[in-house]
């Protein structure tokens, strides 16, 4: 049984030629930014961690939460979330305690040197904003366009896992 495509196949390629670069920037995009956090640490000083480790503190923020939260929100996979969490409770960066209910979970929060580094992180974002829309980079609504079509791939392939396999 053969499947009937919906666009000619030059539209087609066109496309998926398109969506492969969209992919092949999301990628690039991702390693600049924890690129341009590196370059931010080193300048002011901040060479015990990691950019990753540095995203994790600052997308916990004042919250409290288990590495199963982190997972879920799908800003880590599994084993290296469980790896970064506990380098950084080693280093002073965030307190973990056991949950009263389920013992086997960690809840974790950022001590006042983990906030510190939230902090530069966030610094560092508010200046790339500000940057951005003062030099015309990108303004409002065409950031609010990214956004939303990039929501609209995720939800996508999350159905794909989801439903598919």
């Amino acid at each position: 049984m053969s499947m009937q495509r919906p666009f000619p196949a030059p539209m087609r390629q066109g496309f998926i030629a398109g969506y492969l670069e969209a992919l092949a920037l999301v990628e690039r995009l991702h390693r600049l930014l924890l690129d341009v956090i590196k370059d931010e640490f080193e300048r002011v000083g901040v060479l015990e961690i990691n950019p990753v480790q540095a995203l994790l503190l600052f997308n916990v923020g004042d919250h409290e939460v288990t590495a199963g939260e982190l997972k879920s929100r799908g800003y880590y996979q599994g084993s290296n979330v469980s790896y970064n969490l506990k380098k950084l409770v080693e280093l002073g960066y965030m307190h973990h305690q056991r949950c009263e209910i389920d013992r086997r979970s960690v809840r974790v929060r950022l001590t006042p040197k983990g906030r510190e580094v939230r902090d530069v992180v966030a610094d560092l974002f508010e200046r790339h904003a500000d940057g951005l829309q003062d030099k015309g980079v990108i303004d409002h609504a065409g950031l609010e366009d990214i956004t939303s079509s990039l929501r609209r791939m995720e939800r996508y392939w999350s159905d794909q896992i989801r439903y598919i396999y």
